[in-house]
């Protein structure tokens, strides 16, 4: 029962990371080489794809653009789509995908002489499933080793953090005033059953053994043997 229980908090604690990890804001330091616009028809993954830009319809397929980078420091590509989030979740409530394009499309550079940006995005790239992160924001940087420590992830974890703890504090208030007085009166009740249970029993066994004594009064001495 113990390992059935720590198994599910470890599940419970997997998923929540997992959670916090694809929408919580990231940032890369990338040097942008290309954007595009592709046709995508959605299957299996529709659910890492955001909706359809602010005042669109929504289909099946749609046009979807794309940032192409190559990352700072280790040289891997990094595709990036660019898709409006709108009032939908995550709120980032991102109506700016074609500024943020534009924006793109003014920092390519080559690798002769780079123009280092920091990209803002949230979600996974994965080629298995085709999963590309979606970028919130693009700004240039002078230097691209600069310490940038993510202070809306920092602030949001520190929030849910105390809401946790505001949670917790509140459940055990509610368990020491309301539901612990109630354990406490059933199981003074049951003490009672049973100590009038043992009462009875008791008092049973001895009716039982004066009705036994009084049978045994009309036997008679026990015969000796001849």
């Amino acid at each position: 029962m113990r390992y059935a229980r720590w198994t599910l908090w470890a599940l419970a604690a997997l998923l929540a990371f997992a959670v916090l990890h694809y929408n919580l804001p990231q940032t890369d330091v990338v040097r942008i080489v290309g954007t595009d616009t592709r046709r995508i028809d959605f299957g299996e993954n529709t659910f890492f794809w955001a909706t359809p830009d602010v005042g669109t319809a929504e289909g099946a397929t749609r046009d979807v653009k794309f940032v192409e980078t190559v990352l700072y420091g280790s040289g891997r590509p990094m595709v990036y789509r660019n898709e409006d989030t709108g009032w939908g979740w995550p709120p980032y409530f991102k109506i700016n995908s074609f500024n943020l394009q534009a924006q793109a499309s003014d920092q390519i550079s080559t690798a002769a002489a780079p123009r280092w940006v920091v990209v803002t995005h949230y979600g996974w790239r994965n080629e298995f499933f085709t999963i590309f992160p979606n970028a919130v924001a693009i700004r240039p940087v002078d230097d691209p080793e600069a310490l940038r420590l993510p202070w809306v992830s920092l602030i949001i974890l520190a929030t849910l953090a105390g809401l946790l703890l505001w949670v917790r504090a509140l459940v055990r208030r509610f368990f020491r005033r309301t539901v612990k007085p109630v354990l406490d009166d059933m199981g003074e009740v049951v003490d009672r059953v049973d100590a009038r249970a043992d009462a009875a029993r008791d008092r049973a066994a001895g009716v039982w053994g004066r009705l036994r004594d009084w049978l045994a009064s009309f036997r008679g001495p026990p015969r000796r043997p001849g």
